[in-house]
């Protein structure tokens, strides 16, 4: 399955339509989206996507986020800022479009996010119809390994959607593709030096300190591979997808393979 969703083409809305299609998406979804790659533009898209047909959506963060980012969204709502902040949230989600929600603005240029306890809360709220939030931090790199005290998933969760850069694959393992290059040698076996393979890819997905590390039971796992246009020869992708839905400790729903940056999706699961 493929579609385009790029800004100002006349096919846009059919294609956002096909990627809520795609992850299965239903009513009051709570997603979380970690790892690298993408991530933040994936959020982006898929609260655009989910607010066709009038839906309401709240977009944000459990830990940090750059401010530029944030400005994403027109809208945004800050708690530190706002003692009034739910009405204003609330408000703010009557007219079209998500809006950003985030704790407080630092002097460093980043927004500290919502707690997950609060995004529970939120979620239950009768006037949000879906809840999108980036669960962790890549600072930019293709992909990564989380520290101990991430990723910050609440439990209220619907699906969590890791997130990883294919133009990482088949490269060195070392600090411009790797994020967390301590934890990402330990969960997938790789050395620094050596070139990223499917199989040690696939493994940052698994076990106790994987990406999908304090994924609520009842909640869908996918993965979403991005930057298909940056690959030249496809064999390792698709021998990726292989390794990941035939692993058993991932517990992996779905691999969605495509580029946000094109605006191409396929679906596979």
């Amino acid at each position: 399955m493929c579609c385009e969703i790029n800004e100002g083409s006349p096919d846009t809305g059919k294609a956002l339509d096909k990627l809520i299609s795609a992850l299965g998406l239903g009513s009051g979804e709570h997603l979380a989206l970690v790892g690298g790659g993408g991530k933040t533009t994936l959020m982006f898209t898929l609260a655009k996507a989910l607010c066709r047909g009038g839906q309401r959506v709240v977009t944000g963060t459990t830990t940090k986020l750059r401010l530029l980012e944030s400005r994403h969204e027109p809208k945004s709502v800050f708690l530190s800022l706002d003692p009034d902040w739910e009405r204003s949230l609330r408000t703010q989600l009557e007219t079209p479009g998500p809006v950003f929600f985030g704790h407080e603005i630092l002097p460093s240029g980043k927004v500290i996010g919502i707690e997950k306890s609060l995004a529970d809360i939120l979620w239950r709220k009768p006037w949000i119809d879906h809840l999108v939030l980036e669960a962790d931090g890549a600072d930019g790199h293709p992909v990564k390994a989380p520290a101990p005290h991430e990723p910050v998933i609440p439990q209220s969760v619907t699906m969590v959607i890791a997130v990883m850069g294919l133009d990482a694959l088949g490269a060195p393992f070392d600090e411009k593709h790797v994020f967390r290059m301590d934890r990402f040698e330990k969960i997938t076996g790789l050395k620094p030096g050596e070139n990223i393979t499917p199989a040690g890819l696939s493994r940052v997905l698994e076990g106790p300190e994987g990406l999908f590390k304090g994924t609520p039971p009842m909640a869908r796992k996918v993965v979403f591979l991005n930057k298909l246009d940056v690959v030249r020869d496809d064999r390792d992708v698709r021998l990726l997808r292989e390794y990941i839905l035939d692993s058993k400790e991932a517990g992996v729903n779905l691999v969605i393979t495509g580029s946000l940056h094109l605006g191409t999706l396929e679906r596979l699961g």
